[in-house]
């Protein structure tokens, strides 16, 4: 089983690609998917909407998302998002075990 989240940040004046482009640069990004059960932390952008940028972010389990949550990963997480001014929406997806 994996749990997969889909965070889409929305912003201003192309913050939300500039949030991405310092998570990446900064190494929050490759510290995340360093942590113990992280299986995707990748970026995207639509086409449709220039001031958003998707987060996918899989994780093995809950206990691992869990961790990820009290790391000190969420507090530069939490900063950068602040710096930027961006508003978050949540889509949550559990994967069905292989049969």
């Amino acid at each position: 089983m994996s749990i997969t989240v889909n965070l889409y940040y929305t912003g201003c004046n192309g913050n939300a690609r500039k949030f991405a482009e310092e998570m990446e640069s900064s190494g929050v990004a490759d510290a995340v998917r360093a942590e113990d059960g992280n299986e995707k932390y990748e970026y995207f952008f639509p086409l449709s909407d220039p001031e958003t940028v998707l987060l996918i972010d899989r994780w093995k389990d809950q206990a691992a998302i869990d961790a990820h949550h009290k790391s000190e990963m969420m507090k530069k997480i939490a900063e950068l998002r602040d710096k930027y001014r961006l508003h978050l929406r949540v889509e949550r997806y559990i994967d069905e075990p292989k049969k």
